[in-house]
């Protein structure tokens, strides 16, 4: 992973000072909260309805066993003693006092860690398909151009006051596991007559008005990445709306002007600008590339990993799960669910975290990642190690084997703690996944992805989940819209309104109606939710959802 130079460490040093006088002058009063808030949002901290909160940047969702147990010690010294991990790969502190964020900060930064650009309206922090560096599949490792885009987008003196928030999003692989298609630029790499290059799309987004992205290059050299970038990002800085916020995002952009407009003023601007880069850039991604070689692979007997899968059926179950397969032979990805049935999404306490962070130390090549889907990654276990790995995670209360199915659940934090929020996203979450536990249905059901956002933006993604739940306020009460058929992959599709919404008191058992409804419709155990939902469209499952309509509906037609 990415070591800090000497310069990383100074220019870390010097804002972190810089806002910890911010942070004085705003407590004696020198600084009203109007004059404090785009100083405070330049470096993550945010004011939400209890508290502020501090949102940590983990660049392409990367950390080391150092850097998840000092997420660990902020959590217990200067929060509730735990954190809340992110679609975006960051990790959220929901209750840190004013006076002891500099010292946060500074705790961050020990461990080249910190919190620039995880809001405002700029370059956000790059994500990145979370299996990066040993997925089977992967063309390359995405996490070096990611690291290039993070070193060039800090404190970019153009784009930190961009018409909106802009986020990029990089995969390695023809499966796509990082939503490049609903971000404002998706990167993916792929060859072409022997040479390694990306395809270019821009413009995907969810929120209020979501959108899948465009191929605006099929295929674009390393050398002329970044060159590219710049320009696309120049072009909606001067193009991109400022009148109206919600019509601010470059999806609306490239709506309003068309792909082959966006496209002509890209080309024009890139060849403005192209002289400027000397190939330094490249140079710096060589340096980098060094950062992220793989780890020496180890041999050894799987005897262990075959014994404890053919006579243990809890350990069965966890590995038919939360493995995927690894590009080096006799090791696999663990995928650690923060999903128990009844916990907070995405919720891991200090004690979970140093737990997670000792086990990349003893089985994990000192290796984490943080998905979009708010899990923990160890990227390179031996299966050798398997069992004894499963045993820990255990008594930690990680082994939920649920990878994938109904209750790994994305939600955001909704109106219990955001500010933006119109309804509650946790406690959906919390009541759907215990009552599939209760019913016993959970692996029968197979692959299914639920998420539940609390408000129109869609933190929780709900407009690509196979169910997607949008909270929202009816005249004072909670009521949650369902859209069905939604995807987030390399075949991402927007889902499709159900109709009417749900009282808190009605989500559940219409998702539970859903849900049984696709167990009878489906044409054998393989075919999961969505290809049902392909295969049939909407109304069959509307019908599940709504049996009274539907039987007025056959009675009128009788």
């Amino acid at each position: 992973m990415y070591s800090y130079i000497e310069f990383d460490d100074k220019f870390l040093a010097e804002r972190n000072a810089q806002f910890r006088a911010q942070v004085e002058r705003r407590i004696d009063g020198s600084l009203t909260e109007d004059e404090f808030k785009p100083l405070r949002l330049m470096n993550g901290l945010y004011l939400q309805l209890h508290a502020y909160m501090l949102r940590v940047a983990i660049p392409y969702g990367t950390l080391s066993s150092a850097q998840m147990d000092k997420l660990a010690y902020i959590a217990e010294k200067w929060d509730k003693g735990y954190g809340h991990f992110t679609t975006r790969q960051n990790i959220q502190y929901n209750w840190p006092e004013l006076r002891d964020v500099p010292d946060m900060l500074d705790a961050l930064a020990e461990v080249n860690l910190h919190a620039i650009q995880t809001s405002g309206n700029t370059i956000r922090n790059v994500t990145a398909d979370h299996f990066a560096g040993a997925a089977a599949d992967e063309v390359a490792d995405p996490r070096p151009v990611a690291e290039l885009i993070r070193q060039w987008s800090t404190d970019h003196p153009e784009f930190q006051f961009l018409p909106r928030k802009f986020k990029v999003a990089v995969t390695g692989a023809a499966a796509d596991r990082a939503v490049i298609k609903a971000h404002d630029i998706g990167l993916r790499i792929v060859e072409r007559d022997g040479e390694q290059g990306f395809e270019v799309i821009v413009g995907g987004g969810l929120g209020r008005t979501p959108m899948i992205g465009k191929v605006l290059y099929e295929f674009v050299s390393a050398d002329d990445l970044l060159p590219t970038l710049e320009a696309i990002v120049s072009v909606y800085n001067v193009l991109g709306r400022r009148d109206n916020k919600y019509k601010a995002r470059i999806k609306i952009t490239v709506h309003e002007n068309g792909i082959e407009d966006i496209r002509a003023r890209v080309d024009a601007q890139y060849a403005l600008i192209r002289s400027q880069f000397t190939g330094v850039d490249q140079q710096v991604l060589s340096r980098i590339e060094s950062d992220f070689a793989a780890p020496k692979f180890k041999t050894a007997s799987l005897a262990a990993y075959e014994s404890a899968y053919t006579n243990d059926p809890v350990f069965r179950a966890w590995a038919d799960t939360n493995l995927a397969e690894h590009r080096a032979p006799g090791y696999a990805i663990v995928s650690i669910s923060l999903k128990a049935h009844g916990a907070t999404p995405g919720d891991a306490t200090a004690d979970q975290m140093r737990v997670m962070a000792d086990l990349a130390r003893r089985f994990g090549h000192d290796e984490l990642r943080i998905s979009h889907e708010q899990n923990v990654i160890l990227p390179h276990v031996h299966r050798s190690d398997l069992p004894e790995l499963h045993a820990a995670l255990k008594e930690a209360k990680l082994a939920t084997a649920n990878i994938g199915l109904i209750s790994d659940i994305i939600a955001c934090p909704g109106m219990d703690y955001c500010a933006l929020a119109t309804a509650r996203s946790i406690p959906i979450a919390q009541e759907i996944a215990t009552r599939f536990d209760e019913l016993k249905l959970e692996h029968d059901v197979g692959p299914l992805k639920i998420k539940i956002s609390g408000c129109i933006n869609a933190c929780g993604h709900h407009h690509v989940g196979h169910i997607g739940i949008l909270g929202l306020d009816r005249a004072g009460v909670e009521n949650y819209q369902i859209t069905l058929g939604g995807d987030g992959t390399e075949n991402a599709s927007i889902g499709e309104r159900a109709g009417p919404g749900f009282s808190a008191e009605e989500i559940i058992p219409a998702i539970e109606r859903l849900v049984l409804g696709y167990l009878d419709l489906r044409n054998d155990p393989s075919e999961t939710f969505l290809q049902a939902y392909r295969r049939l469209g909407l109304a069959p499952f509307k019908a599940a959802l709504y049996p009274e309509t539907a039987s007025k509906d056959q009675a009128n037609a009788a």
